[in-house]
Parts: structure tokens; C-alpha cells; sequence
């Protein structure tokens, strides 16, 4: 039996872990944690299988998406997507904004929904509850549901696994998830009405790309986490701007532990973005292009400390995101200041960056004879353009060793690491 297209897609490393194609068919495709891959598909090998993972293929944006269906007005908007209108806020309930990544700005949006009557339940990511390492898809439909999810997860989620779940029911829903989640999830609301209706607004989160299972191992080792400890929880932002990377276990006597907090930036520098999939690094979207409304943090104002009151940087990407927001604005559900368009590029140089070598890395991975996404309607070659010539090298001599490093060539195969 020949492979399949998803299987094909993982096989070639263009595979975001989205989980969009098991949501889609769920008999036959299911999402599996590789510690090293990630989340990633696996296809049941029998006719239907194969023609559910044919199906399935429409609803992927891991070997590219369609920039054209996106209105353009100007450089910012060719350079990140639609910026119809940009905030620094946060949420105005106290306690949101303390537990937040950065203001809290998704969760109070998301509450808004749900005590306004815009949806009745909002999708997104949470800890799984038997193990913290792990995230899962839930959708809640209360404040305490959406508490769980307060707070970044830096490590591997498929929030797209739920479309069958948000197709089957009675009222509409809020998507949060990353830009790659969101990117799938615009392409099934494209192909089937029904759905695209039961979706009332999308929230994507900047990104600078998702570690794996070995990322978050290796994190636990330097809180100095026992191997054979219960972990009840783990906290990778929150509880103040940026908020530490912490840790609660239990050990073999019972007795509960809480870690030492490890800094923002020597646990996301120091640790997990060396582990990052090689997908996100030819990703030529953090920001969240296809969303109605984006939201990550405002790096260009930074937090003196740790734990500072949070902010969000927010940006309606359509006129019905703009409007949501403004909304919950007026309702008190957030505090806003407007600030000028240009700020994503002020506010997240790094991702600026990467966007830049984007065209760079494929180019070296084409020449390789590798496959690489193909986002069409993109100006990808303008952003490499602009690098220096330095920039611009290693953009391409830096893929080139990354191939022979990790053997890129290699076809990807993955196992379920949670059995």
C-alpha cells in the first residue's frame, strides 16, 4: 500500500502537529506524542484510512497556505498579514492578568465571550490533568475551565483535534490556538460552511515555534525535579510578567514540593527553543496572519522584573475582530491603549528575524532536494532581502548543517511515547 498523504507529510517534516487531519476523521487518524516529533498523525493503514487521510490533506496548512485570500493595504501588512488596528492591554480582573502569559489579554477576551453570549464555549489548550508534561484540547464554557488554560504551554498541542467535536455541537465556539493551528483551522472553515458557522472567532498566539517532550524533560531536570516525582503541575509563564518556569511534585512518601522558579529567559533561551521542530523553523508565520485577532507580548516596552503586572500586545486582524475587541473593551472586559500598526516589528524583533530567513532556509532545503512549505501570495523574498549580507548567509549555510546534523533527509517516523 502506497503512504498516505499524512503520513507523506510527516514523513517530510512539514507536519505542525495542528492536529486538524485526526479532528477531521477521528476513526481513522489519531494524534500520537513523540518525544522527539512532537504531537504528530497517524494514519490507519487500510483503504478507508487512506482515503480519509486524502480528505484530510484539504485541512492542512503544514505544506503551505494561500496568503492570497488575505487583504494587503500596505508594507506592514505584506510583512505580518491583516493589521486592521493594534492595542498594548490587558485584562481588567485582577486575577486574570496574574495568571496570564502577558495581561491575560486571551483569557479575558475568551470570558468575554462566554458571559456576553458571543459563544458558548471557547477552544483551547490545557495541562493534562494526570500529566502536567502534556497538553490537551478542551473547550470550557465557564471561567474555571478557561483558568486552566491561563498561561503559556511551551511545549507540544494540537487544539484542531477537536473540529468534530465543535462541528457536533449545539453552539459556537472561540478558537485559541497557535498560527499554524489557526492557519488549518481557516482552511476547514474554507471547505465546509457548517463548521466556518459554528466558529464565531479565532485567537491565535505569536509563536516562535513549539519544543518537544525532551524539551520539557530537560526543563524538570534543571528545576531539580526527581525522575520518579508526580508532577501535579507545571507553569512555563504566569503569575506576573513574564512569571517564572515552575514546577509542583509529589514524592514517593507523599509529601507535595514546589520547584525553584527559573527566569523567563534562562528556561525559554537556556533550554527549550533548542528543541523546537524543524517545522517551526521554516514556519513563515508567528504572529497569527489568518486569525480575527492576535495577541502576544510587547517585548519593545519590557517587564523590569519577573513578575510585573501584565501586558498584551493585541491586533485585529479583520473587521470582526476589531469589532470583538472593542467590544470587550467597552464592556470592561479588557484595558486597551491604541498603539500604532507598526509595533509588531518593534514589539517582536526576534520573530522579524525569522521571517527574514525564512526564504533563506527553503531555498538551502530545496536545494537539497527536501520539500519545504509553500505559502503562496507570501513575500517571503523581500523579508531575506532585507537582511544583512551576513544574515542572509547564514540563513542558508546554517540549514545546510542543520540537514547534515539532524539528518533531515531521513524520512520522519514517529512512536507514541505516553504508552
Amino acid at each position: 500500500m502506497n503512504v498516505d498523504p499524512i503520513t507523506s507529510v510527516v514523513a517530510r517534516n512539514q507536519c505542525t502537529g495542528c492536529g486538524a487531519c485526526a479532528g477531521a476523521f477521528p476513526k481513522f487518524i489519531r494524534m500520537v506524542e513523540d518525544a522527539t516529533h512532537g504531537q504528530r498523525p497517524v494514519v490507519v493503514q487500510s483503504k478507508a484510512g487512506h482515503l480519509a487521510s486524502q480528505k484530510a490533506k484539504a485541512v492542512c496548512a503544514g505544506e503551505g497556505s494561500d496568503w492570497h485570500i488575505l487583504p494587503v493595504r500596505d508594507e506592514i501588512d505584506v510583512a505580518w498579514g491583516p493589521v486592521l488596528k493594534t492595542w498594548e492591554g490587558w485584562a481588567e480582573d485582577a486575577e486574570i492578568r496574574h495568571l496570564g502569559s502577558s495581561g491575560g489579554a486571551v483569557t479575558g477576551l475568551g470570558l468575554f465571550a462566554l458571559e456576553s453570549g458571543y459563544a458558548g464555549g471557547v477552544v483551547h489548550v490545557a495541562a493534562c490533568a494526570n500529566d502536567p508534561r502534556l497538553n490537551e484540547t478542551v473547550i470550557s464554557h465557564d471561567r474555571q475551565g478557561l483558568m486552566r488554560g491561563a498561561g503559556s504551554r511551551y511545549g507540544q498541542a494540537s487544539p484542531v483535534d477537536a473540529l468534530e467535536r465543535i462541528k457536533s455541537s449545539d453552539e459556537k465556539v472561540v478558537f485559541v490556538g497557535k498560527p499554524c493551528d489557526v492557519a488549518s483551522i481557516t482552511k476547514a472553515m474554507h471547505n465546509d460552511a457548517e463548521l466556518a458557522d459554528k466558529i464565531a472567532l479565532t485567537i491565535a498566539i505569536f509563536c516562535a515555534g513549539a519544543p518537544n517532550l525532551f524539551a520539557t524533560d530537560a526543563l524538570l531536570k534543571r528545576l531539580e525535579v526527581p525522575k520518579n516525582a508526580t508532577i501535579s503541575d507545571l507553569r512555563y509563564r504566569g503569575k506576573g510578567w513574564p512569571g517564572l518556569m515552575q514546577a509542583t511534585w509529589t514524592d514517593e512518601e507523599g509529601q507535595e514540593h514546589k520547584s525553584r522558579g527559573l527566569p523567563y529567559g534562562a528556561g525559554w533561551g537556556g533550554i527549550l527553543q533548542s528543541h523546537r521542530r524543524w517545522r517551526c523553523r521554516v514556519c513563515a508565520d508567528h504572529t497569527g496572519a489568518f486569525a480575527d485577532i492576535s495577541v502576544g507580548d510587547p517585548w519593545h516596552a519590557p517587564p523590569t522584573g519577573d513578575q510585573d503586572a501584565g501586558r498584551s500586545l493585541i491586533v485585529a486582524r479583520t473587521m470582526r475582530g476589531q469589532a470583538f475587541a472593542e467590544a470587550a473593551s467597552h464592556a470592561g472586559a479588557i484595558a486597551v491603549r491604541v498603539r500604532a500598526r507598526d509595533v509588531i516589528a518593534r514589539a517582536q524583533p526576534n520573530l522579524s528575524a525569522a521571517n527574514g530567513a525564512v526564504w533563506g532556509r527553503r531555498v538551502a532545503m530545496r536545494a537539497l532536494g527536501l520539500a519545504a512549505p509553500q505559502d503562496r501570495g507570501q513575500k517571503l523574498f523581500a523579508q531575506w532581502w532585507a537582511l544583512s549580507g551576513k544574515q542572509k548567509i547564514q540563513s542558508i549555510l546554517g540549514t545546510w548543517k542543520r540537514v547534515v546534523r539532524h539528518r533531515l533527509w531521513r524520512p520522519t517516523r514517529v512512536s507514541d511515547n505516553t504508552k
